[in-house]
């Protein structure tokens, strides 16, 4: 079915529609505004550098591709090795290789073209702006730059777990215990990162458990990522929302909400343990976020290979 009368009511609420003008193809990513930018530089102290992307190959997420066949990990052909363009191997010799993946397979950003519903995409753009040629509006090339103060919420550790064992929901009341937790207030233009420890099972080979059943974002968070303008919002999860869903008769209502009404960003397979280690150790949990997709020209999402620096 489609969005329920209360979560209707929800979209309405925390709709970003108008906000940044008629045109709009950036949606929340428009707070990343100068000062966030700054206040994300002075975040590092060390100089010590994570990077939170899974590898691009084929031990990625993807197992079930029945409902979306080009939805691939990453494949790598080198079809080209130790080419000689004289002829002769004591000259100059090149190798080059070439790759085929979904944009969406590994880690990557949500384009604001990806989710709509009743018709309508992002700032009230009509659907038909996707077609198998691509996204006349919205895509992933006009997500642009992004760099800001990253903020990682380590869910799991709150509730004194190293992975969650069903699909917990992540409420705003979570939300808030981890920021109190961290001692880090989230402000107007950060990325939020949201650790559920469920990459575990990536890493155990086991795709089909990491899909489902996974923590997530609810629906009940969607007012607190809007109060606190959050700029994007990452997980480490395949879903990036609580699946199975909260309600069985409503499909992903929070990508819905968030991509369509609110046009925030959304990352998934983002790899988060080893910087929630570091933070929990160090008891700073604000880095310098830099991760700007490949911009792919009217592609409804983006591979990153993202890093955090403290």
């Amino acid at each position: 079915m489609p969005l329920s009368d209360d979560l209707r009511a929800l979209a309405a609420r925390v709709s970003n529609w108008g906000r940044w003008g008629p045109d709009d193809q950036r949606g929340t990513l428009n707070l990343i505004t100068p000062d966030a930018v700054r206040r994300g530089v002075a975040a590092v102290r060390d100089g010590r550098c994570f990077s939170l992307a899974i590898p691009f190959d084929a031990s990625g997420p993807q197992w079930d591709t029945r409902n979306m066949p080009e939805r691939v990990n990453p494949e790598l052909r080198t079809y080209a090795v130790n080419v000689s363009f004289t002829g002769d191997p004591r000259d100059f010799t090149t190798s080059d290789d070439s790759f085929r993946m979904g944009t969406q397979a590994a880690t990557h950003w949500d384009a604001l073209a990806h989710v709509g519903y009743e018709g309508r995409l992002w700032n009230d753009t009509p659907m038909e702006v996707v077609s198998e040629a691509g996204a006349r509006r919205l895509g992933a090339e006009h997500l642009g730059p992004i760099v800001t103060r990253g903020v990682l919420l380590d869910v799991a550790r709150l509730y004194g777990i190293e992975h969650f064992d069903d699909n917990h929901p992540i409420t705003g009341d979570d939300l808030d215990r981890a920021c109190a937790a961290a001692g880090v207030r989230v402000e107007p233009g950060d990325a939020v990162l949201v650790r559920t420890g469920q990459m575990h099972y990536l890493r155990e080979g086991d795709r089909r458990r990491y899909s489902m059943p996974s923590p997530g974002i609810a629906t009940s968070a969607i007012p607190w990522l809007r109060d606190h303008d959050v700029a994007a919002v990452a997980t480490d999860t395949i879903t990036f929302e609580v699946y199975p869903c909260e309600d069985p008769r409503v499909f992903m209502p929070v990508h819905m909400i968030h991509l369509r009404d609110m046009g925030l960003v959304q990352g998934q397979n983002w790899a988060l343990d080893e910087l929630a280690a570091d933070c929990a150790a160090d008891g700073r949990h604000d880095f310098l976020l830099v991760a700007t997709p490949l911009p792919l020209t009217g592609a409804v999402g983006a591979p990153v290979a993202p890093t955090a620096i403290k």
